[in-house]
């Protein structure tokens, strides 16, 4: 997408921000406890374009803990396209403080990745910041921009000054798309969508070859993480390539679970007391899945089972848990947010962008919440960091 100069960027996010709110629309359901209708101001934060041009913002981490570049409570930004627009191609990683000062957190040349990365790099909207300081994004790349050069690309490991330390590649690791992490003292598990099994091959065609793998990591603030194991979770996601979008499958991924970081009460195969549930954001299906016992199970759950579908959703990209237990996700076919309870009911939704045609089409994929501050997404229209407040 063309890069505008700053100022008119400023006074055309500042009006779109006042025209959303006549948008605003009440909870589809009656709660009290819902987190959207409060939520009536858009404020622009910051560009997300670094020197380098790159554009399309999609995944989004907020750090929690302050140790080496990472500052608590800023967000990091990962670009996916280039300064030409070419998708898969982009290599940077921005922070965004919550006053939007924005700095360059990392820029990754493929030449200088530590291990393998079929591909090279082009960053998706995975991306964690773990609490001992390493960064994880995903890179799903291309040649030139199109889809019939994609390739598996990898999972980046980068360490708390933003310098590459190692990857994770391999078969079950195909166009990593999101993730999401469940962390306790001296491990981490890693929840990450996949999008490329079959998907080029099929030039268009549906696949139901969309997975979502579990990697186990041992971390410490030390030592960089050791990749124990790696374990299909959830697997047949409708998934194809596409013009616009260069490939639709399984997105968002957001991780309940009732047992914090206690690694004895979460994770053991069988055990269900801990209320942990993994929500995929099935995008071709435009439904939100639910997999039962994401932490300790050996074996596929499929597709998993249907929590929400229809309604306001329109091919869901983006996805989060709070700490509720409700979810939040971005339409990719508008510019809607929609919230859902545990339950399955959408309870309210708001548009974020109107812009394009059809309004807003593209345009949302990673958010994070705070509940100090409201809700941060990112814009792919306006290169922007954004929060709903």
């Amino acid at each position: 997408m063309p890069a505008f100069s700053r100022e008119i960027r400023r006074l055309s996010r500042a009006a779109l921000a006042l025209a959303l709110l006549s948008f605003a629309v009440p909870a589809l359901a009656d709660d009290e406890h819902a987190i959207l209708p409060p939520l009536k101001t858009i404020t622009p934060i910051a560009s997300t374009v670094p020197g380098n041009g790159d554009l399309n913002p999609y995944g989004m981490a907020q750090v929690r803990h302050t140790t080496g570049n990472l500052r608590a409570g800023h967000i990091l930004v990962s670009n996916f396209n280039d300064q030409s627009n070419l998708q898969g191609t982009g290599s940077t990683i921005v922070d965004v403080a919550p006053d939007g000062t924005v700095s360059l957190f990392a820029a990754i040349n493929t030449g200088d990745l530590p291990g393998s990365c079929p591909g090279g790099v082009g960053l998706t909207t995975a991306l964690v910041v773990l609490e001992q300081g390493w960064v994880i994004v995903g890179s799903l790349p291309t040649g030139d921009g199109t889809a019939a050069t994609a390739q598996a690309g990898c999972l980046i490991v980068l360490d708390s000054l933003g310098n590459p330390v190692e990857t994770f590649y391999g078969s079950l690791i195909n166009g990593p798309w999101d993730m999401t992490a469940f962390e306790s003292e001296h491990e981490a598990k890693l929840f990450v969508s996949n999008v490329l099994n079959g998907t080029v091959a099929a030039g268009g065609a549906v696949v139901n070859g969309g997975t979502v793998t579990r990697l186990d990591l041992k971390v410490s603030a030390a030592a960089m993480p050791v990749l124990e194991s790696i374990t299909v979770i959830a697997s047949g996601f409708p998934e194809r390539t596409d013009p616009v979008a260069l490939v639709i499958g399984p997105t968002g991924v957001a991780l309940r679970t009732d047992c914090g970081g206690d690694p004895g009460g979460c994770g053991e195969p069988g055990w269900d007391h801990d209320g942990a549930r993994l929500y995929v954001a099935d995008t071709l299906n435009n439904r939100i899945a639910v997999i039962d016992h994401p932490l300790g199970r050996t074996t596929s759950a499929g597709p998993g089972r249907t929590l929400s579908s229809g309604g306001s959703l329109n091919g869901p990209l983006g996805l989060i848990a709070t700490a509720g237990g409700d979810l939040l996700t971005v339409n990719g076919g508008d510019g809607y947010i929609t919230e859902i309870s545990p339950g399955g009911v959408q309870r309210a939704k708001l548009l974020l962008d109107a812009t394009g045609s059809p309004p807003g089409n593209g345009a949302l994929f990673g958010l994070v919440f705070d509940a100090a501050r409201g809700v941060y997404f990112v814009d792919d229209n306006s290169n922007s960091v954004n929060l709903l407040h």
